[in-house]
């Protein structure tokens, strides 16, 4: 209930915010009782907001770098909407399993940037090791639009493509050949989702006279994020958010 109030009350506020938000091909996304891996390069902090958003109802699990949850607030907000620590420089073990079992045993997809951080091209073999193990597909996605925050709020175009499911069934191992062939078909359906969602993009942006009534909106909303945040640290000190990483199987 947490997770779906959050997830609408930010894509409310964005889409208040910047008002010029377009999904495409969203017949791709697997359907909903079936779980998958949804990749995207990481290009800003609001990307996983839209491709969660465009993915509902499905609900996800999501990898975090681990110095986000220091707050102690915002930490158990982005855990009970599903968010789990992972240390980038070491990543453990106890970070595949428990992205295999949610996979395997919850409703829940996943949710990985597998650049592993924004501006980065490099894949991680991550994604091939989990879908392989919890046998699960892997949904591409793509967004093109604002990176800086000043783009956004003046209500430059964004553009969210949803690819073509990649089944890695057919790989026998995941070796070093195997991660190596997964990494490939991920990047190429980048490269072709880039190019599309790059194709759909204008320089039209949104007529300022709109803030007129989208400001006293978006303070309703900050004061209602607000709230929800400080409900959030309050509630760390009584309900702890049930994600357990387990080093040993």
């Amino acid at each position: 209930m947490f997770y779906s109030f959050l997830r609408n009350l930010l894509v409310f506020l964005l889409w208040v915010v910047n008002g010029n938000v377009h999904y495409h091909d969203k017949e791709n996304i697997l359907p909903q009782d079936e779980n998958y891996i949804l990749v995207a390069p990481h290009k800003n902090f609001w990307d996983p907001i839209f491709l969660g958003f465009g993915a509902a109802p499905k609900q996800f699990i999501f990898m975090a770098k681990k110095e986000l949850f220091s707050n102690r607030g915002f930490g158990w907000w982005i855990r009970k909407c599903g968010a789990f620590p992972v240390d980038r420089e070491n990543p453990s073990q106890a970070v595949l399993k428990y992205s295999v079992k949610m996979l395997k045993k919850s409703n829940r997809s996943l949710v990985m940037f597998p650049s592993g951080s924004r501006h980065s091209s490099e894949l991680k073999g991550g994604v091939a090791v989990i879908a392989k193990t919890a046998k699960v597909k892997i949904m591409p996605a793509n967004y093109v639009g604002p990176t800086a925050l000043k783009g956004l709020l003046t209500g430059e175009r964004v553009d969210v493509v949803f690819g073509n499911p990649i089944d890695v069934s057919d790989i026998k191992r995941m070796d070093e050949a195997g991660i190596a062939e997964v990494n490939r078909r991920i990047e190429s359906e980048f490269h072709r989702l880039d190019a599309l969602a790059t194709s759909y993009q204008t320089t039209k942006k949104l007529n300022l006279l709109t803030y007129i009534y989208r400001v006293p909106i978006i303070i309703i909303v900050l004061l209602v994020l607000l709230l929800t945040y400080l409900g959030s640290y309050i509630a760390s000190f009584f309900i702890n958010p049930d994600i357990k990483l387990e080093e040993k199987s």
